[in-house]
Order: C-alpha cells, then sequence, then structure tokens
C-alpha cells in the first residue's frame, strides 16, 4: 500500500526532531512493506511542512500520486505547524483517510533542546482539521513511538481503514437473476447506492441460460473450470452431469464478471436455476467468495457490500449467513445457517451435497452443488448493510463475538456463534427492520469497518459493543 505523509514542524522548536521525525515515520512505514510519498530533506527543511510554501509543494507531490496513495500519515515529532498540515490535506484533496500520531516526550530529555511538545501540538492540529472539514482518525494512545508495537497495531488498522474506505467508494456489484419473489427483505435501492459510489450491473437468468447453451462439455473453459471444482471441494457423492452444469455455469458468470469489470456478485439462488438449468450455484459463489471476490445468496446486493467490507479490513474471505436458531438457553448464543455458499476457509470440514431445504420442491437431482460443513471455531467479525430508503442514505451496524465448538447436529453450513449482549443486537435489528442476513469473517475488523465507513463513507452505522 502507498501512504502519503506530513512531517510536521514548528520553527522555534527542535529542528534536529523533524528531521530524525521524518527518518522514523519512513522506517517504520518500509518496515511494513508500505510505500511512502514523502518530501525530500533537500524539497523543504529536514523534508518537513512547517510554511505554506512547504504545504504546496508537499500538496502537489501528493497530487502526482493520487491514483497511488491509500492514505495519509501526519507525524509530529514536535508541536508542528497546524496550518500548513491542514492547508496540505486541503490543497490535495485527495479524499482519503487520515491519520494523526504524535511522538511522546521522554522525561529525562525535556530541555529547550529536546522538548517535543507535540502531546499539545495534537490537540491544534486536531482543531484545524474538524475547522476546515477534514476527517481523521486517531491512534490508540494520544502520543506513540512510532516503533512501538502500539504503532504498528494501530497502523495495521488504519490500512484497513483505507483499504474499506477506497473499496466501497468505487465498487461494482454484479446482481444475476431477480431477486426470489419471497424475499422482499432483500429489497434495496440502486439510486442511493450509486450516489455513494456503488454501481450495480444486472444481468437476467436467460442471458445465463442462453450463454451456457452456447458451451460444450470440451470447452476449455469449462474443462479448466471442471478441474478447479473437484479440487476445491469433495465430489464423490456429485452425478458428473451436474458438475459439468456447476462449471458451465462458473465459466459464463467468470467471464460476464470479468468483460463487465464487476468486483463482487449477487445472484439468484433458487428456484429459477433449480428448475430450469437443474443445479445450484452455491459451491459456485463459494469458490468466489474464498477467492477474495465475495458471492451472496438471493440477490442480497446490500449484504454483499457487506462482505466486502469485512474482507477488504481482513484481507480473508467473508461469508453471508442468517441469524438462523437460538442455541439452547444461552442467551449470548445462536446459531447461523446457510444452505450453503460458504467459502471453504469457513469450514472445519467440508464436502459437496445437495440442497435439502428446497429438494424437496425441485427434486432432490436438481439440487446437487452446495457446500456443507460445520463451521470452525475462531473470532468473529459481522457487518450488515443497508439502503435506508425514508430518509435515503446507507446504514447498518458491525460488531464482533466468535464462532465455537458448542455441538450442533444440522445440515448445510451452520455454526453456533457466542456475541456478547446478542439479545441486545437482536433487538436492535428487530427495532430498525434490519434484514435477517449477516455477513461475517473470522477476523476482528469491526472498528476499522465502523471507522470507515462513518468516518469517511458518512453512513449510519451502529458498533455494538455488548
Amino acid at each position: 500500500m502507498v501512504l502519503g505523509v506530513i512531517v510536521g514542524n514548528r520553527g522555534f522548536f527542535p529542528d534536529h526532531l523533524a528531521r530524525s521525525g521524518r527518518q522514523d515515520i519512513v522506517t517504520a512505514l518500509t518496515g511494513k512493506g508500505i510505500k511512502p510519498i514523502v518530501l525530500g530533506e533537500n524539497d523543504s527543511k529536514h523534508g518537513a511542512v512547517e510554511t505554506r510554501q512547504e504545504a504546496a509543494r508537499c500538496a502537489e507531490l501528493f497530487k502526482k500520486h493520487r491514483e497511488e496513495i491509500d492514505g495519509i500519515v501526519v507525524t509530529l515529532p514536535n508541536f508542528g505547524d497546524e496550518r500548513a498540515i491542514a492547508e496540505t490535506i486541503r490543497m490535495a484533496n485527495l479524499g482519503v483517510p487520515v491519520l494523526l500520531q504524535a511522538t511522546p516526550d521522554t522525561p529525562s530529555k525535556m530541555t529547550i533542546r529536546d522538548r517535543r511538545d507535540s502531546f499539545c501540538g495534537k490537540m491544534s492540529a486536531c482543531n484545524n482539521l474538524a475547522q476546515y472539514g477534514i476527517p481523521y482518525s486517531l491512534t490508540t494512545r494520544h502520543t506513540e513511538a512510532l516503533d512501538s508495537e502500539l504503532f504498528r497495531k494501530d497502523l495495521d488498522w488504519f490500512l484497513a481503514v483505507c483499504r474499506v474506505a477506497k473499496g466501497l467508494k468505487k465498487l461494482r456489484i454484479g446482481a444475476i437473476g431477480a431477486r426470489p419473489a419471497a424475499f422482499n427483505t432483500v429489497r434495496y435501492s440502486e439510486k442511493i447506492l450509486e450516489g455513494a459510489g456503488i454501481s450495480v450491473e444486472t444481468l437476467d437468468l436467460s442471458e445465463v441460460l442462453g450463454r451456457i447453451g452456447r458451451l460444450k462439455d470440451d470447452d476449455a473453459k469449462v474443462v479448466e473450470r471442471l478441474k478447479a471444482i473437484r479440487a476445491y471441494v469433495s465430489t464423490s457423492s456429485i452425478p458428473e452431469a451436474a458438475l459439468v452444469k456447476m462449471a458451465k455455469l462458473g465459466a459464463v458468470i467468470h467471464t460476464w464478471m470479468q468483460e463487465t469489470e464487476v468486483n463482487i456478485s449477487a445472484i439468484q439462488c433458487w428456484t429459477s436455476l433449480e428448475e430450469f438449468f437443474g443445479v445450484v450455484p452455491c459451491t459456485v459463489m463459494s469458490m468466489m467468495s474464498d477467492a477474495g471476490l465475495s458471492s451472496a445468496c438471493e440477490v442480497d446486493v446490500a449484504g454483499v457490500v457487506g462482505m466486502h467490507a469485512l474482507q477488504l479490513a481482513s484481507q480473508t474471505p467473508s461469508a453471508l449467513l442468517d441469524w438462523n436458531n437460538n442455541y439452547a438457553e444461552d442467551p449470548d448464543k445462536a446459531v447461523c445457517f446457510h444452505c450453503s455458499n460458504l467459502p471453504k476457509h469457513f469450514f472445519r470440514d467440508v464436502k459437496m451435497d445437495f440442497q435439502e431445504i428446497i429438494a424437496g420442491t425441485v427434486g432432490k437431482e436438481n439440487t446437487f452443488g452446495t457446500c456443507v460443513g460445520r463451521v470452525k471455531s475462531g473470532p468473529m467479525s459481522f457487518a450488515r448493510f443497508s439502503t435506508n430508503d425514508r430518509e435515503g442514505n446507507i446504514r447498518g451496524y458491525v460488531g464482533e463475538g466468535a464462532f465455537t465448538d458448542d455441538s450442533l447436529e444440522t445440515f448445510g453450513g451452520a455454526g453456533v456463534v457466542k456475541i456478547p449482549e446478542l439479545q441486545k443486537l437482536l433487538r436492535y435489528i428487530c427495532e430498525r427492520g434490519f434484514e435477517h442476513h449477516v455477513a461475517a469473517n473470522f477476523s476482528t475488523v469491526a472498528s476499522a469497518v465502523h471507522e470507515a465507513t462513518t468516518r469517511y463513507l458518512k453512513w449510519d452505522v451502529y458498533w455494538h459493543k455488548g
């Protein structure tokens, strides 16, 4: 990733701190594989920003790297000039997240030669950014050393914020098929999403089936996709004809997504494909999600936004689950379930099977292709976003819990979750009319997703902290 760097400086504070501070931030960033875009030591006094001229110079540098820069880090090795910092960001006008860091003073170095006063300067910098209307993020502690473990963790968090903010601004979603008629719950507003920079590209199922009809069983892309399916999950009990159908479906969707530059998808998974094509798309969707191309069932376009946000933050696959059942008498536990198209990353063990819920309606022979098994234990982040048509905005909730090892005998892809104050969350969901779908991820990234969506995207998002 690439971060713009502003090194603050103020002339009547020790200059040597600006010089060493610039070196320290460059070392901290490059040590984590981050490319810093920062003024050279000959471009300004010690490569820092103090005057309006230096601010303009730094802003021009940032503009040259506009397409690269994911975020901006402001480091204060001394008090810093708050106006120059705000002016730099305003003139660059990148619209990316900003992190403010201030280096702590050392009690044994509080003479006029070495005292930093960045503790105080950070407040002034924040005050000016607030006046300028520039959103910014803060480190966990008011002051943090650049070589500390605490700052390294905050930097990881900030990178996640940057990925989410950038990844959701120019997102393209493929909506494949119409939503199931019985599922009003997954309605959404394309216009509200478009206003947030999220575009929806549609593809009718008739087009999908028509393109499949033009493929031969021995076409190269079908053979390649069939090989990938067999390598992905155990298919020992699945008829060959059903596997070939899945391969053709996967090939058509993959080609269409590449042609239309679609990032993620939401697909009508029942019951048209089962009735008129003879398989479920679950394995195809599971494989996409496992590869980071999140795919939601039941054309839940808003749901896949949550999946993608979690995936951007954690850089691991996400799933879309139902808040499905209570678990015994524990008020903080529930069963999360889907039929399932969960990515392989989620399972303790997994195999391909048939979709038991709709098999009785359309016939078992038409429902092969689910990925079923027990969800493994581990940390859980969850998210749900929706378009709020009455207020014309995007709203949602995020939080964290855990997938547990509690015993569970059921079908599909399922796991037990434990979430602090779950009843409070469920009441929030029901009182505000949220959907029964929730995106989940094996991570602890709720804070980063909340920061990106509220501070930088201006969505209305509740953070459930238990």
